[in-house]
């Protein structure tokens, strides 16, 4: 029993330092792990800021209406060209029954008030000629009179606007939309038919047309707290609208908001600038575009790539790998200036000629896609 007990375990060492042997000559005939490598290079690293907005027009008014009614014929449409002065629209006044009535009231009021001053007057006049009485008193009933008739006269004023809209149905009558400057209709928000409410102290009033001077465009967008402090007003900045291929316009920043507004638990600042459109490109307001605003540029400085960085996980400082005459790599700690995202400056740690490891690893399969 004990014989046998002795062959079996004898058996299942010589089991194990088999495998321990094949173990050992396996891991030694691997592979070495090969790294591909980059040496920095001289190159421009240029930093900006990106702002998001839109194009909009830098003149453009709504128009309102001074009286309250329906409008009764449109005379252009969205996408015309206007001048100062054209008529863009016509309103009918629908007057309160009321209020007529109340100035027809009026009107009847003054009347009696004017015809009993005038038989003063004339009474008064023919007893001044007497010497009856004295000249004061002939005077004050002529005041009346005079007063009487113009009590009349606005009167009928007032009943005239409450009817009409207006005084006259001229040209310059509140029932008539002219344009107040030249450019181009952008919106008519009513239709004929509608229902207009007067701009007045307490209403804005109802839009009839917005018109826009489409030949002088600015561009306002919003930029993050921590980039504002690098922009300042008069920098030549490029806007770029997606809408035309990617088409890029220069632009001048001429305002930077003093005060800034969180949205979305970040704090976001105002900046608009003057943008030089082309006549001959057909640009619409409300384009969404973006404007670069370059803050810093450094000409020919040692760069490398920003994946070739490494970063300390205890300290966070900055490291790379660089191959050494042993065929090893090592560790070298660096220092790095302005970065654009996608290079980085190196102010200190590595020189031109040194070999920093790539960390994709070389493998076959890459090299016979190099080589096609």
């Amino acid at each position: 029993m004990k014989k046998t007990l002795k062959i079996i375990l004898g058996i299942v060492l010589l089991v194990l330092l088999v495998v321990v042997i094949k173990y050992f000559k396996d891991s030694n005939t691997e592979a070495i792990e090969e790294f591909t490598t980059e040496e920095p290079y001289l190159d421009t690293v240029k930093t900006k800021v990106v702002a998001t907005g839109k194009l909009n027009p830098e003149e453009e008014i709504e128009l309102k209406p001074q009286v309250s009614g329906i409008v009764d014929k449109i005379m252009v449409e969205e996408g015309d060209i206007v001048k100062k002065g054209d008529l863009i629209a016509k309103i009918r006044v629908v007057p309160n029954e009321q209020n007529l009535a109340s100035a027809n009231s009026r009107i009847k009021a003054a009347q009696l008030s004017a015809n009993n001053a005038e038989t003063l007057y004339k009474r008064n006049k023919a007893l001044f000629e007497k010497g009856v009485i004295s000249q004061q008193d002939f005077e004050n009933s002529e005041l009346s009179y005079n007063q009487s008739k113009e009590s009349l006269k606005q009167a009928q004023n007032d009943y005239q606007i409450i009817k009409r809209g207006s005084l006259s149905g001229g040209s310059s009558a509140n029932t008539n939309i002219v344009a107040q400057i030249s450019g181009t209709v952008l919106e008519i928000p009513v239709r004929e038919g509608d229902q207009v409410i007067q701009s007045n102290n307490f209403n804005a009033g109802t839009t009839i047309a917005t018109i826009a001077d489409m030949s002088i465009m600015i561009f306002e967008g919003k930029v993050d707290e921590a980039e504002v402090g690098k922009i300042e007003e008069g920098e030549a900045i490029k806007v770029v609208l997606g809408a035309i291929n990617d088409k890029e316009f220069p632009a001048k920043l001429t305002f930077v908001a003093p005060k800034g507004v969180e949205e979305n638990g970040a704090v976001q600042f105002t900046i608009k600038a003057n943008v030089e459109v082309e006549q001959s490109k057909q640009i619409r307001a409300g384009y969404s575009a973006n404007a670069e605003i370059e803050v810093e540029n450094k000409d020919s400085v040692l760069v490398i790539k920003e994946a070739l960085v490494q970063f300390n996980r205890f300290t966070d400082e900055p490291f790379v790998e660089v191959l050494g005459d042993d065929g090893k790599f090592k560790k070298k700690d660096v220092k790095l200036g302005t970065s654009d995202g996608i290079i980085v400056e190196v102010l200190d740690g590595i020189e031109e000629g040194d070999k920093i490891k790539v960390w994709n690893k070389a493998s076959k399969e890459d090299e016979e896609e190099d080589n096609d």
